[in-house]
């Protein structure tokens, strides 16, 4: 039922998946300091516990919720002054 958990094994450092530990309910909360742009993928195979990357897996639905609170101060940091002469 729920999606995989991925990455490389420290000592032969072969790419790996198993089934992720997230459970319904699990979240994860971001704090923007500045604005950004911002993309969100979970794992394309679908769900672990299915077979793998087939039309079969099943895939479910993630929910982003994005918040502004007017109340936050942040200071906006400054445009880089970079003149983009690198290397010329």
């Amino acid at each position: 039922m729920f999606s995989c958990c991925t990455g490389f094994t420290a000592d032969t450092h072969q790419y790996f998946m198993k089934a992720s530990p997230v459970r319904p309910g699990d979240y994860i909360e971001f704090v923007a300091e500045i604005d950004l742009i911002v993309g969100l993928s979970a794992c394309p195979g679908g769900d672990c516990g299915d077979e793998h990357s087939s039309d079969k897996a099943s895939c479910f639905p993630l929910l982003v919720e994005v918040f502004q609170n007017p109340d936050f101060e942040h200071n906006v940091p400054p445009i880089s002054s970079y003149d983009q002469n690198h290397g010329r």
